[in-house]
């Protein structure tokens, strides 16, 4: 019987070991966008939903080094700081069009989503965990000329740490925005 009871209180403590290793890159993707989207206004769409809608505009609002890297495929790159919401007029004049927009992990894109929202447009989602989430969970990115690719810009070395299922890169911002 004791055997028993410590082979029992074993199996608990290895079951709760897997779980919570299993949410530790969860929980700092989680922790990061609890701090830095006070707000939340923008609606997080998860990878598997984005990949069973293909009616959804991407629009990739890292520095333009961190796209060509990377990004996810038939995503228009739209930055952050110097973000236009008439250039955005331009690509989608239907303000009803389903948009989703992203970037390392949500933080930058959570700001874009709200300009979009606030200028009318009416179904804008921000891609929970970004590009690092999305390449986490096995999803393709590719490179400037259209090709597959396993390397994904870090940003640097502390955001970088979310990002487990890639090849990092760290560069220097080549362009403004």
């Amino acid at each position: 019987m004791r055997l028993y009871l410590q082979m029992k209180y074993l199996f608990h403590i290895l079951i709760s070991l897997i779980f919570l290793c299993g949410l530790r890159g969860q929980s700092e993707i989680d922790k990061t966008l609890r701090k830095f989207n006070n707000n939340n206004c923008v609606p997080y769409i998860a990878a598997e939903g984005l990949t069973r809608n293909t009616q959804f505009l991407l629009l990739d609002t890292r520095e333009k080094v961190e796209f060509e890297v990377s990004h996810i495929a038939k995503a228009i790159w739209v930055g952050n700081k110097n973000f236009d919401t008439d250039t955005i007029l331009a690509i989608v004049p239907d303000k009803n069009r389903p948009i989703v927009v992203y970037c390392s992990i949500g933080i930058r894109s959570e700001k874009v989503g709200e300009k979009l929202l606030k200028n009318g447009y009416k179904e804008v989602y921000n891609l929970y965990g970004g590009i690092f989430e999305w390449k986490n969970k096995g999803f393709p990115v590719y490179d400037s000329i259209g090709q597959e690719t396993d390397r994904v810009h870090a940003y640097n070395r502390h955001w970088g740490k979310m990002l487990n299922n890639a090849t990092k890169v760290y560069g220097h911002k080549k362009h403004n925005n």
